[in-house]
């Protein structure tokens, strides 16, 4: 009878649906990170990226579209290894950090694709202006970290004008979108 009753309890558990998990973005181990690139002119790529983030993730495998992610940038901590030009990239020009501190990106919806790749369509907020963007993702794996945690990774691209964010400095039709990659590894809470 135990045995019945144990054979029972188990398909009862195995049936019931599994949810997502969450997880907070590990940025205390520098194991994310928020990147951009621009046209220079038309003539080199300028590289940057913002060392201060902070953000948390839901993700169900077995239901990709119930997955979510939200992500808050301290747009003050832009770096593109050139202190002059981080300084001109903090003023009004551009980001206009002293009256938006903050960008943030919430995701809407989760379309998967092919394989672990998945579109993450969401809202971003960049210079006190909200547009809907799309940022193709991709599952990089998940399990077992050594220190007894587990955690789940993902990589995703975007890119997107600068005059949608009013942004309208003008460096020339070459550098006038912005192309986002992010890099983002979660420990499961």
């Amino acid at each position: 009878m135990k045995k019945l009753l144990l054979a029972a309890t188990l398909a009862t558990l195995s049936a019931l649906p599994v949810h997502a998990a969450d997880y907070v973005i590990d940025t205390q181990g520098a194991h994310a990170f928020v990147q951009f690139k621009i046209s220079h002119l038309g003539y080199s790529w300028l590289y940057g990226r913002f060392n201060t983030f902070a953000g948390d993730f839901s993700y169900d495998a077995a239901d990709l579209t119930a997955s979510k992610i939200q992500l808050t940038i301290d747009t003050n901590s832009i770096d593109s290894n050139h202190a002059e030009r981080d300084k001109h990239l903090r003023g009004s020009d551009f980001l206009n950090v002293a009256k938006h501190p903050k960008a943030t990106f919430v995701s809407t919806k989760v379309v998967a694709k092919a394989g672990d790749n998945f579109d993450l369509h969401g809202k971003l907020t960049l210079n006190g202006v909200t547009k809907e963007v799309v940022i193709a993702a991709e599952k990089i794996g998940e399990g077992q970290d050594p220190w007894g945690g587990y955690r789940a990774g993902f990589a995703g691209t975007t890119s997107f004008a600068l005059k949608d964010f009013g942004i309208n400095y003008d460096l020339g039709p070459a550098s006038s979108t912005v192309f986002m990659e992010l890099s983002v590894e979660g420990i499961k809470q």
